[in-house]
């Protein structure tokens, strides 16, 4: 597993952000039975940067929390295996790992909204890095049904590595 972290914010995080995000990579994949060794690259910003990205890559003019960018094609979500079918678009050639996107974290909305759902920022860090994991694996909350999925997958992993509230 590679997990390429750049931390471009001016405000730092006062925890042990590369430790809980490979962490939660590592169990957010675990918890999906990815077969492969994946690849993940993980930009944290401020919401200057995340808006602007925001702005560029989706046309909404505000910053948000955290996005996702999936390298993955998924016809089911988390289903992995018709990624094999086109390596050369999925793998990395020189590792041979699983290419499955970018993440981007607003570190100024992991402070303010730890404090405002009032649990740690190690946790909120957690929630987003998992909840970015499930996009970059195929999953997605446009449906009531997929956003309540989603959030128990969320719960599940973060309760396996012991990120609670």
């Amino acid at each position: 597993m590679t997990v390429t972290i750049e931390y471009e914010a001016s405000e730092k995080l006062s925890l042990p952000y590369e430790e809980i995000i490979r962490d939660v990579v590592e169990e957010s994949l675990d918890y999906l039975s990815c077969p492969y060794e994946a690849e993940v690259n993980v930009l944290l910003t401020d919401n200057e940067g995340i808006h602007q990205i925001n702005l560029d890559t989706r046309g909404i003019d505000a910053p948000t929390d955290v996005l996702s960018f999936p390298m993955g094609d998924f016809e089911e979500p988390g289903d992995f295996s018709r990624l094999e079918e086109q390596p050369e678009d999925y793998f990395n050639p020189d590792t041979g790992e699983l290419m499955l996107g970018d993440i981007v974290i607003s570190v100024d909305k992991v402070m303010e909204q730890a404090e405002k759902y009032g649990h740690s920022q190690t946790r909120e860090l957690a929630f987003l890095v998992a909840h970015s994991m499930l996009h970059l694996s195929g999953y997605d909350h446009m449906e009531e049904e997929e956003r309540l999925q989603m959030e128990q997958m969320q719960r599940e992993i973060l309760e396996r590595r012991g990120y609670r509230r």
